[in-house]
């Protein structure tokens, strides 16, 4: 069964999450959008202004569902490691329509 993975992250721990994800698919393959804005509990407000500086980015990965269970558990760990840098990960299931 296929799996989405979003995953909002603060745009300074791109290259962690970069890593997370090539340990974690066979085909890192994904769709990104950056230069979010949003709050979070832990992490704080990133609106990208002198006021709240930073912004997130989200990426939205199709992917097995064993993938996902790995993807997610790797989201924990840099959640224990990173603190307040902020990081989450959501899944929900995915029907493919393409094929």
């Amino acid at each position: 069964m296929l799996k989405m993975v979003l995953i909002a992250y603060n745009e300074a721990i791109y290259q962690e999450v970069d890593d997370l994800l090539k340990s974690c698919l066979s085909a890192p393959n994904y769709t990104k959008i950056a230069g979010v804005f949003g709050r979070g509990s832990s992490s704080g407000t990133h609106e990208g202004t002198d006021v709240w500086p930073g912004r997130n980015n989200l990426l939205y990965i199709a992917c097995t569902e064993n993938e996902a269970k790995k993807i997610f558990a790797g989201v924990r760990d840099l959640r224990k490691t990173l603190g307040q840098e902020g990081i989450k990960a959501f899944i929900q299931p995915l029907e493919d329509v393409t094929t």
